[in-house]
């Protein structure tokens, strides 16, 4: 379990990191068996790549005093998540509100539809269904106990 341990130290090294800037926060750390660490980081309102560098910069040298890689056998990759990352924190949710969704719930069916709310307990999407005379716009509410994944849809 030493990657479990790695991490916590690093979540602990981000965490510092990032407590003067409020709108900031951690969204997840992934470690390969080659030493590759990825740190995924975003913002309330968006976090830019000058932002992320400087993030990047500050924790390989808190990695490299630390000796947590003795041998200095790693590399390091901060970034803010991209599409295909699923959103996994709540402010995430709340940041994409007004945007398009792919909601994979626990029993593998999928729910499609605009994000229009989100609260501690799940959110609400907005969707259509029917066609010509006989659409409907439709919101349903899910539970985050229910959900498996949601990842943000782009829409032309």
């Amino acid at each position: 379990m030493q990657n479990e341990s790695q991490i916590q130290d690093i979540a602990q090294k981000i965490t510092t990191l990032l407590e003067g800037h409020p709108s900031h926060f951690l969204v997840d750390i992934k470690i390969k068996p080659t030493n590759n660490i990825k740190v995924f980081l975003d913002a309330d309102e968006g976090i830019n790549l000058s932002t992320l560098i400087q993030y990047n910069r500050r924790l390989y040298k808190d990695i490299e005093e630390s000796g947590l890689f003795p041998d200095g056998n790693y590399s390091l990759e901060v970034s803010s998540p991209d599409l295909n990352e699923p959103l996994k924190k709540f402010r995430q949710y709340k940041k994409n509100i007004g945007r398009y969704v792919e909601v994979l719930l626990n029993d593998s069916s999928k729910k499609e539809g605009k994000l229009v709310a989100a609260t501690e307990d799940g959110i609400v999407i907005a969707f259509e269904t029917g066609k010509g005379k006989t659409k409907q716009n439709q919101e349903e509410a899910i539970l985050f106990d229910n959900i498996k994944s949601t990842k943000i849809q782009v829409k032309f």
